[in-house]
Order: structure tokens, then C-alpha cells, then sequence
């Protein structure tokens, strides 16, 4: 599945993430570097897969649920409409 940035979005990095703003509403939403990872990694052609393996090279110690954390970033971002998918 491909993702792009919605039109009327506008995504703006920062020195902890990136900002993105809904032209339309106002609304914005703050992400963390490692939302931020996951979210570019998708914007550049990436699979929620290599999201995941990109998030377990980088952070080999962590326990979390990788995969299922990224599901839940692409479900949020697809529903809240930053993304076109």
C-alpha cells in the first residue's frame, strides 16, 4: 500500500519529530521522532513491514510491539485523514 500526505496537509520537521497541520481545520498534531520515523518511512514508499524492521534496527533492546504500534500510527493518521493510503 502506498501513502501520501494528504493535500491539504503540511508537514513540518522539527528538532524532536515533526508537526503536522491541517490546512482546512487548523487542527495540528505533534509526533515524536519515533512517530515521525514511521510516518516518513511511509511517505517514502515504505511498507508498515519495513517501518517495523527500520524501528527494530534502530532500537534493538526495546521490547515493545513494533508491528502492532505501527498498525495503530497508520490506522490513526488514515482516520484522522493526514494521509491518502
Amino acid at each position: 500500500m502506498t501513502f501520501s500526505l494528504a493535500p491539504h496537509m503540511t508537514m513540518t520537521e522539527t528538532d524532536t519529530g515533526m508537526v503536522l497541520l491541517d490546512e482546512r481545520s487548523g487542527r495540528y498534531w505533534q509526533m515524536n521522532d519515533t512517530g515521525a520515523l514511521v510516518l516518513r518511512c511511509l511517505l517514502d514508499g515504505g511498507s508498515a513491514e519495513s517501518a517495523t524492521s527500520e524501528l527494530r534496527r534502530r532500537f534493538p533492546t526495546a521490547t515493545d510491539d513494533f508491528a502492532a504500534d505501527v498498525e495503530k500510527l497508520i490506522a490513526a493518521v488514515r482516520t484522522a485523514g493526514v494521509v491518502i493510503a
